[in-house]
């Protein structure tokens, strides 16, 4: 199966994905399946570039896999607190008060 995406203003698609999956998957299926491989890549570049992943110089398998289990949950932190400082309930609940100075600050 393969997919295309083609933006408005030109007349030939930017990028093509092949995927090699059962035919009776839906449009969506398909785009959330081709989107999960970016954002498992984008993920992989985070873990790199700001957690130091690719930074372990030990010899030890065990060694190997703390620094892989500190830096795995170092991750889920700081995506727990993007996501507590960007969830659609606090925007609401902004919404409710939004002149109380300390609701805000909060």
């Amino acid at each position: 199966m393969a997919g295309h995406r083609w933006p408005d203003d030109s007349h030939l698609p930017s990028k093509y994905s092949l995927a090699t999956l059962p035919r009776d998957l839906s449009r969506k299926q398909l785009v959330r399946a081709i989107k999960e491989r970016w954002r498992t890549e984008r993920a992989y570049e985070d873990l790199k570039g700001e957690l130091g992943l690719d930074h372990f110089e030990g010899r030890s398998y065990q060694g190997w896999h703390h620094h892989v289990t500190v830096v795995l949950c170092c991750f889920a932190f700081l995506a727990a607190e993007r996501a507590r400082a960007f969830s659609p309930s606090r925007a609401r609940a902004d919404q409710a008060w939004p002149d109380d100075p300390l609701h805000r600050a909060a």
